[in-house]
């Protein structure tokens, strides 16, 4: 058995958006963005902040990491490494729906 991390199960196809209850919110007490869900509140950092504005149900994972490498000049496969352990984790705790 390996101790080293399974890669994300994100499908490039998938479609990620917030499922309804949760949103996506500047708030200044917070210091930044934070999520919104019911009975929680967790604080995004920039980059889950620009990973998330992009989750909107329109654009797919591909898209979204392509946006993200184009934007920031940044490899794609260490975009699409982050950008996929930040979704899964996220839809492991229902904050957002792939």
């Amino acid at each position: 058995m390996s101790d080293a991390p399974q890669p994300a199960s994100v499908s490039p196809d998938a479609r990620p958006h917030l499922p309804r209850g949760v949103r996506l919110v500047h708030n200044e007490a917070q210091g930044g963005y934070v999520l919104l869900a019911p009975e929680r509140v967790f604080k995004a950092d920039a980059i889950a902040v620009e990973i998330l504005k992009r989750c909107t149900g329109e654009a797919t994972v591909a898209q979204i990491v392509d946006d993200l490498a184009r934007t920031f000049e940044a490899p794609r496969e260490r975009i699409e490494t982050d950008v996929t352990q930040l979704l899964q984790g996220l839809a492991d705790k229902k904050l957002l729906a792939l």
